[in-house]
């Protein structure tokens, strides 16, 4: 079983940045990919980012390229989201993930974290 806890939300005005971390307990994190995803009010859950197990492979949202990234350090046990030139629409509760597979844009996570509210003011 693997716990996942996201830490580094906040506020932030429009253009500014953070960086999401996601710590890991468990020997097996790094064996897993990763996932990050977001969830605004009133709003489905949607992909932001992931990466395969070892970080080398990537995929992002469309709403994010070039803007955010995504890494995973298997050494501390912890992955992450940097987040430049953030948006008010960027707005939401975001949410690590992970599993066995490579489930990219998927919500076929296994673990979850329990979120981190970033908000963005204009």
């Amino acid at each position: 079983q693997v716990q996942l806890v996201d830490t580094g939300g906040g506020m932030v005005q429009s253009g500014g940045s953070l960086r999401l971390s996601c710590t890991a307990s468990g020997r097996q994190f790094g064996l897993l990919s990763m996932g990050w995803f977001r969830q605004a009010p009133g709003e489905e859950r949607e992909f932001v980012a992931a990466c395969s197990w070892n970080g080398m492979t990537t995929q992002y949202a469309d709403s994010v390229k070039g803007r955010f990234t995504i890494s995973k350090d298997n050494e501390k046990n912890a992955g992450y989201l940097q987040m430049n030139s953030l948006k008010p629409e960027d707005t939401a509760v975001y949410y690590c993930a992970s599993g066995p597979k490579s489930y990219w844009y998927s919500t076929e996570y296994h673990f979850w974290g329990q979120g981190t509210q970033v908000t963005v003011s204009s």
